[in-house]
């Protein structure tokens, strides 16, 4: 090993060796935590970029991709409850086709591919329940790729064609979807998929179609649609009428001035009307006419009734004239057919409660807000509709502790926040004050190497240095003595000849730093060395 690398490794040393314990234990920590930190940060560095392989997977398909995936040693991770296999992202489209070799995932619909194994021998009652399974497939299929749903599946009920027209029956669809997380799915998404599923069956309806999730909850019901009953149409026109209302009193009042409260009837009744009116048209119109006329002269010999053997036997008349004329005439008649179809959902009766605190309508005519109420509400007066607004003082404690709970959230947001910057210093302090106690150890070292060097003799001597040199001395002065042999025995004991070798700048340092524990304990006679050696130095 070089002597360079040598000197540094053995500095190293000496600065370790000189720590204190507590020294050593935060340098400790400051190596665990750098320790920690890179080997971290190499995970994470070399850890490969993961993605989707297969999503909505039922669990019998992520069993299979899962040990096919084993077999092949590939690293994957499972997602979303097992449903999604993720893979290093090298390795996915070669997955995904070792996958579709084996079959998988088996789960997946065929769709329309259920027509291509179809044979000659085929009945017509395979036929179509074959038809209706790919359609059932291809709209399971087409659901699942929506935003939020992971599987779904579709059940079609299609009434068998009839000759008899009003004996037919209107197809209906149930709709089972499962989200991801198991969250629900917006009402946006439900009518999309309420229309999907109607649009593709021949006379079906939207209201024909059912919409459930997997938490058992009824999206959409056949008959009632995605609307919801007759209670959820009340509440969410209450909630309507009711935001409108707060949103034009927030501006004339004020907002937290006013409250709204609508209550709504509807009727859960259903009707329907046909009514057909005839009107004749202005002017005589006729769409078809016919005229026929017969006319008869008798002769003389008559017509005669019939006798036996159904011979005719004259009845003695001379003859006679007959003579007939028909007609028949269709004249052209306005007619209008009318068919009213009413849903469940009306609006019965609605009445509009409305409170304002007195303290913000200081000059306000409450006339003016109730006519502008009843106006944004829509009321009719006619089918018994009320609003009532009253004037009175707001209680102010909810607003209160409203606010009391504002402040302490806040305070408790700021202690958190000193608190993580507290820890944050902390740790960044264990990390920078072991770096900082070594670099200023070392630069001591430094600095007490480089003092050692040889330097020209210095202009001036010391006091400890005199007293080093006179005690060193072997001729003592005659004066000195007195004031030596008084010094305590380590003093006296500082012999260089009886010293073992050591370096100099060592024994110098022990040297200097007995001195000084000599002239705390006792001053007055260290002073009287230093002054008689001075002066025998001087006369010397």
């Amino acid at each position: 090993m070089p002597q360079a690398m040598q000197n540094v490794f053995q500095r190293l040393g000496k600065a370790i060796g000189s720590f204190t314990l507590a020294q050593r234990t935060i340098a400790l920590i400051g190596v665990a935590v750098l320790a920690l930190g890179a080997v971290a940060l190499g995970s994470w560095i070399t850890r490969p970029q993961l993605a989707p392989l297969f999503t909505g997977l039922t669990p019998s398909d992520a069993n299979a991709i899962v040990e096919q995936l084993r077999s092949s040693g590939v690293a994957y991770e499972l997602a979303d409850g097992g449903a999604t296999v993720m893979v290093p992202q090298q390795e996915v489209y070669d997955q995904r086709l070792t996958a579709a070799a084996a079959g998988l995932p088996s789960g997946v619909s065929d769709g329309y591919t259920l027509l291509d194994d179809m044979g000659v021998t085929t009945s017509e009652f395979q036929q179509s329940v074959t038809y209706k399974r790919a359609i059932e497939g291809e709209l399971a299929r087409t659901i699942s790729s929506l935003e939020g749903v992971s599987a779904a599946s579709v059940q079609l009920a299609i009434p068998e064609e009839s000759v008899f027209v009003a004996e037919t029956a209107d197809p209906t669809a149930s709709v089972f979807v499962e989200t991801r997380g198991n969250t629900s799915i917006a009402p946006k998404q439900v009518e999309a998929i309420v229309h999907l599923t109607s649009a593709a069956i021949s006379g079906m309806k939207p209201e024909d179609v059912a919409v459930i999730d997997q938490a058992g909850h009824t999206l959409s019901a056949v008959g009632v649609g995605t609307r919801g009953s007759a209670d959820q149409q009340a509440t969410e026109y209450e909630a309507h009428v009711a935001s409108g209302i707060q949103e034009m009193l927030d501006r004339v009042v004020g907002a937290g001035n006013a409250t709204v409260t609508v209550a709504a009837e509807m009727s859960n009744e259903t009707s329907e009307r046909t009514s057909e009116t005839y009107t004749a048209p202005e002017g005589e119109i006729s769409s078809d006419e016919q005229t026929r006329s017969e006319s008869y002269t008798g002769g003389a010999g008559g017509t005669g009734v019939l006798g036996p053997d159904n011979i005719a036997v004259p009845d003695g008349e001379a003859g006679g004239n007959y003579t007939s004329t028909e007609s028949t005439r269709n004249n052209v008649v306005n007619k209008e057919t009318e068919t009213t179809t009413t849903p469940a959902g009306a609006v019965t009766r609605q009445t509009v409660s409305v409170a304002v605190d007195a303290a913000a309508v200081k000059g306000m005519d409450v006339t003016s807000i109730e006519g502008l109420v009843a106006t944004a509400a829509g009321l009719d007066t006619a089918r018994g509709d009320a609003v009532t607004v009253e004037v009175m003082p707001f209680s102010t404690i909810d607003a209160d502790a409203a606010q009391q709970a504002l402040l302490d959230a806040k305070e408790a947001e700021e202690a958190e926040r000193m608190e993580e910057l507290l820890r944050t210093s902390l740790v960044a302090a264990a990390i920078a004050l072991p770096l900082l106690i070594a670099a200023v150890i070392l630069g001591i070292r430094t600095r007490r190497r480089s003092s050692s060097d040889p330097l020209p003799a210095p202009l001036e001597l010391t006091s400890e240095t005199l007293l080093l040199d006179a005690l060193a001395a072997e001729p003592l002065p005659a004066a000195a003595a007195p004031a030596i042999e008084s010094l305590p025995t380590e003093v006296l004991a500082i012999d260089p000849d009886d010293e073992p070798d050591e370096p100099d700048q060592v024994s110098l340092e022990r040297q200097r730093v007995e001195l000084e524990s000599l002239a705390r304990r006792d001053p007055q006679k260290t002073a009287e060395v230093l002054r008689t050696l001075m002066m025998d130095r001087v006369d010397a």
